[in-house]
């Protein structure tokens, strides 16, 4: 079957959307498949951007519209922050590729101007204090950092980058909580004050890994996204999705998850939160990569087994905390 000769690359139009759209096109063709045209789709994350996300359908806002195009034919390819994609795709449609991860962690971003080593989160604590304002507006973000900051106010902030960080270094928060891999991939890296660990905010699942989702049917495609897959992320992004997907789709509820490599092993921790912070339920396993999948669901059915389950109901009873898709 001949190989296109261009790729429509489908995706939305913010300065991360468009470093990762770019990357995989640039990908593609140094592996000698077809130059790939850009193409910007507007979805309804983007028109809605006054409204915190827990109030408006959530991160699939931002994959609709382009997924609908995907399946009209308009475009041949998807590119996606992979935690904004749903536990389950549309039919049609699959992951055809997934670019290495960057750091997955969430950070801490301070005004600019401070220049203090921050090394433990005691350290982070001692320095806020237990009321500061912080500009996030994930409810799975908030979840975790009461426990660190019982009396934390927590202020949803959206817009691009640069606009999140003028209004912190104008005195609007005390810190922000972004995603390390957005900063270090649009050359903030510097602006990271401290990255929090996994065991403290355990990430969204899928957060750090770009995905490339394609037709399933389309072979000439398929081959020339399949060029540029890196396994190492891919096991760990099926791990993640299957314990979402596990655990009811798209959860209405703070959940994170991040499965990480160690040989040919994957270690998968997950947490879920009660939305006020008071409770959280946390697992870890093992297994063989090549298992990744079958891990995924067994930590799943271990947070079930813990009661999770009654936490993903209390948090679909709360009006406005339905969060769909991978990022609650």
């Amino acid at each position: 079957m001949p190989q296109p000769r261009e790729l429509r690359l489908g995706t939305r139009g913010s300065q991360l959307a468009l470093w990762q759209a770019n990357r995989v096109a640039a990908e593609i063709a140094a592996r000698g498949g077809p130059a790939s045209r850009i193409v910007v789709i507007k979805t309804s994350g983007d028109r809605l951007q006054d409204a915190p996300l827990s109030e408006v359908g959530g991160k699939r806002l931002f994959v609709k519209e382009i997924e609908d195009a995907l399946l009209r034919g308009e475009i041949d390819l998807a590119v996606h922050s992979s935690k904004d994609m749903p536990a389950v795709l549309p039919e049609g449609l699959v992951i055809g590729a997934v670019l290495p991860r960057e750091d997955p962690r969430d950070a801490v971003v301070l005004p600019a101007g401070f220049s203090r080593t921050i090394e433990t989160v005691d350290e982070l604590v001692a320095l806020l204090g237990r009321s500061p304002s912080i500009g996030t507006g994930s409810v799975r973000r908030i979840a975790q950092l009461s426990r660190l900051f019982p009396g934390a106010r927590f202020t949803p902030i959206r817009g691009n980058l640069d606009t999140r960080l003028r209004k912190l270094d104008s005195g609007e928060h005390d810190a922000l909580i972004l995603a390390a891999a957005g900063l270090r991939r649009l050359g903030f890296a510097s602006r990271i004050a401290f990255t929090l660990p996994a065991k403290a905010c355990v990430p969204a699942p899928g957060q750090g890994i770009v995905a490339v989702e394609i037709r399933g049917d389309d072979e000439p495609v398929r081959r020339a996204v399949g060029a540029i897959d890196d396994a190492e992320a891919s096991s760990a992004l099926t791990a993640e999705r299957a314990l979402v997907e596990a655990l009811g789709g798209g959860c209405q509820t703070p959940l994170g998850a991040l499965a990480s490599l160690d040989g040919d092993q994957l270690e998968l921790i997950a947490a879920v939160v009660a939305l006020d912070g008071s409770r959280a339920i946390q697992a870890q396993r093992r297994g063989p990569r090549a298992d990744a999948e079958e891990l995924g669901r067994r930590v799943a059915a271990d947070l079930l087994a813990d009661g999770a389950g009654d936490l993903l109901a209390d948090a679909q009873r709360v009006p406005g905390a339905a969060v769909q898709g991978l990022q609650p």
